[in-house]
């Protein structure tokens, strides 16, 4: 391993924020990663890290060189990337990451065909509901749900997220159709949550066009949609759900949906996210194929919901 490598691993250590995090990142000991350290402090001559047993600190010197790798694996990126756009056809490996349902049901058949068409690229799809750093855990593309809040990187909203209230026939039977919020806030909800998202409540505009926000009789929480959808499929609760996680509930009958005439707030967009403008050839690619899958204009999830256009506005 070289010095170049090794003020990379220094970088990592410090962004994980741990020497045992950084090796489970590179699925290697951590022992490796104190011995490279500990030769790159040789090599430089001077202390990088004050090291406890259970810690680290940086040193002003390993402060500077934190500096250094940082703008070192930014051209070291730029350099790869004009190399990669020389040539004919993609190749080399794009590193994706989305939730799980986004990435099963709208990512996927989007990766099959791109590889048919390019076989030199290799795809590496992570599917998972945490906020990942795109740029220390070396990804190239992510999708997410909602506003982006990291000003660093570059997002580009690729679908609108339009929310509905649904419920089985059989729930609406047991439970009578509720006329106003009001009525919906007594009745029992599925809702989404995780440990950075809280979705306890239905956000709307009100006869004045004033936001607000009701919060919901939620007595069934998860962070997968999937397992909501099955929840209101039960007719024990509602849910308020983002258009693209429906497949044919709809139209086949299982889900209706209700308060129609109620003006819902929606969740931000749906971006891709990617940390250089200058993007790889195979990576600008694969943005496109997703864009063309989706729609550009109105998303193709919404292909299911038969009179949407008129409802929840």
């Amino acid at each position: 391993m070289d010095t170049t490598s090794r003020l990379l691993m220094l970088l990592e250590v410090v962004e994980q924020g741990s020497f045992i995090r950084a090796a489970e990142a590179r699925n290697i000991d951590r022992s490796v990663i104190s011995k490279q350290l500990s030769r790159l402090e040789d090599e430089l001559g001077v202390r990088l890290l004050n090291r406890t047993t259970r810690s680290f600190s940086l040193t002003a010197a390993g402060a500077e060189m934190v500096k250094k790798a940082k703008e070192l694996r930014v051209l070291l990126g730029e350099t790869v990337r004009i190399a990669e756009n020389f040539h004919l056809e993609p190749q080399g490996v794009l590193k994706i990451a989305s939730s799980g349902l986004f990435g099963k049901r709208y990512l996927q058949p989007v990766i099959n065909s791109f590889q048919m068409r390019f076989p030199q690229v290799e795809v590496e799809l992570s599917l998972n509901e945490r906020l990942i750093d795109i740029v220390s855990e070396g990804y190239d593309l992510a999708f997410r749900v909602g506003e982006p809040k990291d000003s660093s990187l570059i997002a580009r909203e690729i679908a609108r997220n339009r929310f509905l209230v649904l419920a089985t026939p059989e729930f609406i039977t047991n439970y009578g159709m509720p006329k106003t919020i009001e009525d919906l806030a007594r009745l029992p909800a599925a809702s989404y949550a995780s440990s950075s998202v809280r979705g306890g409540g239905i956000r709307y505009y009100d006869e004045h066009g004033l936001a607000q926000e009701k919060k919901l009789n939620s007595v069934y929480r998860a962070n997968d949609a999937e397992v909501l959808i099955m929840k209101a499929l039960t007719g024990t609760a509602f849910f308020v759900a983002p258009a693209f996680i429906l497949d044919n509930e709809i139209l086949d009958g299982r889900l209706i949906p209700i308060l129609t005439d109620v003006k819902l707030i929606n969740y931000g967009s749906i971006y891709a996210v990617y940390p250089h403008r200058d993007l790889p050839v195979r990576t600008r690619l694969f943005f496109d194929a997703v864009r063309d899958f989706i729609g550009k204009d109105i998303p193709v999830w919404e292909s299911s919901i038969p009179g949407f256009e008129n409802m929840y506005l």
